[in-house]
């Protein structure tokens, strides 16, 4: 890469180093008093609160704030360069025991905590820079990624508007090595779909079973064909999963129940075999439940496509790994999804995965998991990430 592309990220990473005193205070206001989807008020007025230039209000609890070559208050026109974070926490009573842990059975169990305050010390560094920064630096405080409606799809509007350069962000994650980031050109995570699939039997008492017609069992046929029908429909060599999360059926033992439900989601790394799989859900969920004598009704809810990171910003961003202080880690692909994916409609996106196995202090826990602490250090390694990839998208192609 050019001189002048590393001596700019070393200007981001020192404003970085300045501002993450108060970045990783930010984490622990933020962390203490998380809120879920749609309803971020008070977080996107805290972290707005933190940033150098207003913010506009979008998308309802949204946020959007540019720094850079066009001015801070212009957003129209020019080509800048969005980097996103994510406002929202989850539905999961936390059990770290943190002094700064939250209550109330809401938690920050993703990292969107340190996504946040990563944003806000980037943010400052670049507007230190101002006309020196190659292109407008878009920060985006995207609402709603953890659950429907997506928070990504709303902001798309507005963010058309700016037509940004492309669109950027970091995400840490337990299952890498600290010190290391997953940059990887293609589909890194996959789509989401949700089905909600409805079995409806006649009811009947349960000594009786003859009488009526079972849901329940039909249901649970269906759960079990359609794990076996997925390794057969799909081929072995391509990334795709189904999960049955959640069965529902009756209210007491004795009674054969009208009616049985089961929510599921399923997940893909190729459209096709995005296609195929709702295809498959369909397929089996009629003919096995006609086989015990009911109906079923597949309900599908389109949900966020893979996400595909666009190979010129990833082999830029790999050419100044060494500069931003980190190793490339072994390639690195998952079936887990994220809601920035519908940002490729607008520009080339992508996303990189900062790495938490063995960082100082920090306990071994999955993403949503009650008990995960994404440790204080890491704010600045994502902030570190995010600043990669900015430069790396900004920088001529």
């Amino acid at each position: 890469m050019p001189r002048s592309t590393e001596a700019l990220l070393g200007q981001l990473l020192e404003g970085i180093e300045r501002e993450l005193p108060r970045a990783v205070e930010l984490r622990h206001r933020l962390h203490a008093r998380p809120e879920l989807a749609h309803a971020e008020a008070w977080t996107a007025e805290a972290v707005a609160g933190e940033l150098p230039v207003p913010c506009v209000t979008v998308a309802g609890t949204g946020r959007i704030a540019m720094v850079g070559p066009h001015g801070p208050h212009r957003l129209e026109g020019g080509a800048p360069v969005a980097v996103r974070a994510e406002l929202d926490g989850l539905p999961i009573e936390e059990r770290t025991g943190a002094p700064f842990s939250a209550e109330g059975g809401t938690m920050h169990a993703c990292g969107h905590d340190v996504h946040m305050a990563a944003l806000v010390a980037l943010t400052h560094a670049a507007h230190v820079l101002g006309d020196e920064l190659p292109a407008p630096l878009l920060a985006v405080l995207q609402p709603s990624e953890e659950a429907y409606p997506s928070g990504a799809e709303e902001l798309a509007g507005p963010l058309a508007t700016l037509a940004p350069a492309a669109i950027v962000a970091a995400h840490v994650h337990p299952d890498l090595r600290w010190g290391t980031v997953a940059l990887d050109a293609g589909a890194v995570n996959a789509s989401c779909d949700a089905v909600e699939l409805v079995v409806e039997g006649r009811p009947t008492h349960g000594a009786y079973p003859h009488h009526g017609a079972d849901p329940i069992l039909a249901l649970a046929h269906i759960v079990v064909a359609l794990h076996a029908q997925v390794g057969r429909r799909i081929d072995p060599l391509h990334a795709a999963s189904l999960t049955v999360g959640v069965l529902e059926g009756g209210d007491a033992e004795n009674v054969i129940p009208a009616h049985a439900r089961a929510r599921a989601a399923l997940r893909a790394h190729l459209p096709e075999d995005r296609l195929a799989l709702r295809a498959l859900v369909q397929e089996v969920a009629a003919g096995v439940a006609a086989a015990h004598g009911c109906r079923a009704r597949v309900l599908l809810t389109p949900g966020e496509p893979p996400l595909v990171n666009d190979p010129c910003i990833v082999a830029r961003a790999g050419e100044l790994l060494a500069d931003a202080g980190f190793e490339r880690a072994p390639e690195w692909r998952s079936c887990g999804s994220d809601d920035f994916a519908f940002f490729a409609a607008l520009a080339p996106i992508a996303m990189t995965f900062v790495g938490l196995r063995g960082a100082p202090g920090f306990t071994p826990r999955p993403l949503h998991h009650p008990e995960l602490l994404v440790p204080d250090d890491a704010v600045g390694a994502v902030a570190r990430a995010q600043a990669l990839l900015y430069v790396a998208a900004a920088s001529p192609r």
